[in-house]
C-alpha cells in the first residue's frame, strides 16, 4: 500500500474524530514525504540513467512514514521511515522543514529510530533540505519486484516499531454456580469454580 494515499478515514476526507492539529501534522507529514519522493525519482531520471546499479524492476517509494520526535529537546518535528529506491534502500530520517546543512553531510550521528538506535548520514539537497539516512541494502539487485522490496522494507520498520502492548486485564473471579446449574454442568457445589 503507498504510504501517500489517504484512506476513507483520512482526517482529508471528513473524519471527524481527528483534531485540527492531527490534520495539519498530517498534511505536513504528507508534503515533505512527497517532496522527498519526488526529488529523489528527479535523481533517478536525471543524474542515475545509464548507471548499472540500478535495478529496473523498482522504483522510488516512501514506506511507513510517521512523525518521530526531534534530534533532541527542542528541535524540529522528525518524520521516520524507509526510502526505496533502484540503487537502495535505507532509514531515513526526515525534518518537518527544509533545514539547511549546518555542516552536517557525510558526517555520523547515533540517532533513536523506533524501540533501537542507529548510525544515520547527514546529507542535503535544497529540494528536500537536511535529512539523515542509514542503509539497509544497496544495491539493489536482489530485489526481483517492487512488492518483494516494499515487504522488506515493511518487515524491518517492523523489528524496530514494536506493537505497543495492550494493557492486561485482571481476571474476574468466578461466581459460585446455584447447586441445580452447578449439578448440570458437572460441577460440585462446594468446588465453587470451574474444573
Amino acid at each position: 500500500m503507498n504510504p501517500l494515499r489517504r484512506s476513507a478515514s483520512s482526517p482529508l476526507q471528513g473524519d471527524h474524530t481527528i483534531s485540527p492539529a492531527e490534520t495539519v501534522l498530517r498534511c505536513v507529514l504528507d508534503m515533505r514525504v512527497q517532496t522527498l519522493v519526488d526529488f529523489y525519482r528527479h535523481v533517478q531520471t536525471e543524474r542515475m540513467q545509464g548507471i548499472p546499479l540500478l535495478n529496473p524492476a523498482l522504483c522510488v517509494e516512501a514506506v511507513g512514514f510517521e512523525w518521530a520526535g526531534g534530534a533532541e529537546e527542542g528541535s524540529e518535528a522528525v518524520a521516520e521511515g524507509v526510502l526505496i529506491t533502484p540503487w537502495f534502500m535505507s532509514l531515513l530520517r526526515l525534518p518537518s522543514v527544509n533545514l539547511p546543512h549546518g555542516n552536517r553531510v557525510g558526517r555520523k550521528a547515533v540517532r533513536d529510530f523506533g524501540s533501537e538506535r542507529f548510525d544515520f548520514i547527514g546529507a542535503h539537497d535544497p529540494a528536500i533540505g537536511y535529512h539523515e539516512t542509514c542503509a539497509l541494502f544497496s544495491p539493489m539487485n536482489g530485489f526481483t519486484s517492487q512488492d518483494l522490496a516494499r515487504e522488506t522494507a515493511l518487515a524491518s520498520l517492523a523489528l524496530v516499531r514494536p506493537v505497543p502492548e495492550a494493557p492486561e486485564v485482571a481476571p474476574v473471579a468466578a461466581e459460585p454456580l446455584p447447586p441445580r446449574r452447578a449439578f448440570f454442568m458437572a460441577r460440585r457445589p462446594d468446588a465453587g469454580a470451574a474444573v
